[in-house]
Parts: structure tokens; C-alpha cells; sequence
């Protein structure tokens, strides 16, 4: 009796649960990405907010003088120009923003939203702040940007709120019918 390997089936989970290890990475492959960015955001976000110099309109390591330094050399001077109209609203607005996007991210509540959000701030931040950047990759808004977007794709398939609402949803339809 001959044994052969098929490619196509993966061996079971030791409880008996038949799904396989390739599907467990699956679903947990994107849980690293999404506490890293959580994480991340939810510490830039305080970094900010609990920096004194930074929360201001001048002065050393301030958002206004930030702002000002990249202004000529950012891909779109008018977006650093309607951020220097208010510099420490623009900077409450960023912090605040990162602090709800990392603990979305974190706790995988609404996930996609998000990551948007962190997207979105990630593309604004590379086309003022780190423009400049050369080379490029040296830029470190850039790879955030790239990094949300599996999890726009994707949202947060495991150890979320968003899986507990789906799986509670899913339990009340079974009821229903």
C-alpha cells in the first residue's frame, strides 16, 4: 500500500475542530499588523498630546514651526497651509485622530473605519511632513500608509469587537428562523 501527501488538505486542529493550521494563520495573519498599528497610533497620538512643546503655534519641536519647515518642500503646500491656519487645532486634531484610530485598531472596533482614518492620516502626513524624504523609503509615513490597507480590505477577523458583533448578529438571525 502506497502513501501519498495530497497538497490540498491541511491537518486538523488536535481538538478535532477540522480546520487546519494554514487556516488558523489565516485568520489570525493580520492580528500582528493590527496591534502593532494600534499601538503605534495610540502612542503617537498621546506622545502628542502630553508633549507641551509640541501644542503649540512656535517655538522648538512645536507643530507651527513644523509645519512652517516643511511647507515649501511638502507635495501639497496648500493642505500645510490650511494646517497653519490653526497649527495647535491642527495638532489636537492629528493626536485625537491617531488616539481613535490606534484604539480602534486595537480592540478591532470598527476596523475598517479605522484603519481609513489611519490611512488617511498616514497619506497626509507623507505628502507634508516626510515628502521631503530622500530616498523615498527613508520616509516613514509612506510604509504606514501601505500597511493599513490590508486592514481596510480586510477589517479584523478575530479577537475584535467587530467579530463579536458579526458572531452575535449571525447567532440572532439562526434564532429567528
Amino acid at each position: 500500500m502506497t502513501h501519498s501527501m495530497r497538497s490540498d488538505t491541511y491537518p486538523p486542529y488536535p481538538d478535532g475542530g477540522g480546520r487546519g493550521w494554514r487556516d488558523t494563520a489565516s485568520r489570525y495573519a493580520l492580528l500582528p499588523l493590527r496591534v502593532f498599528l494600534g499601538v503605534t497610533f495610540i502612542y503617537a497620538g498621546l506622545d502628542k498630546l502630553t508633549d507641551s512643546a509640541f501644542m503649540k503655534d512656535g517655538g522648538a519641536g512645536s507643530i507651527g514651526d513644523t509645519m512652517r519647515a516643511v511647507r515649501d518642500s511638502s507635495a501639497v503646500p496648500a493642505l500645510v497651509d490650511l494646517a497653519l491656519k490653526n497649527p495647535v487645532g491642527f495638532g489636537y486634531a492629528i493626536a485625537l485622530g491617531e488616539l481613535a484610530v490606534g484604539i480602534g485598531a486595537l480592540v478591532g472596533l470598527l476596523t475598517r473605519l479605522a484603519a481609513l482614518g489611519g490611512a488617511l492620516i498616514s497619506l497626509s502626513l507623507w505628502l507634508t511632513v516626510s515628502w521631503s524624504a530622500e530616498p523615498y523609503y527613508y520616509g516613514n509615513d509612506l510604509p504606514y500608509l501601505m500597511a493599513w490597507i490590508p486592514l481596510i480590505l480586510a477589517g479584523a477577523s478575530v479577537l475584535s469587537l467587530d467579530a463579536a458583533w458579526r458572531r452575535r448578529r449571525r447567532e440572532r438571525a439562526e434564532g429567528l428562523t
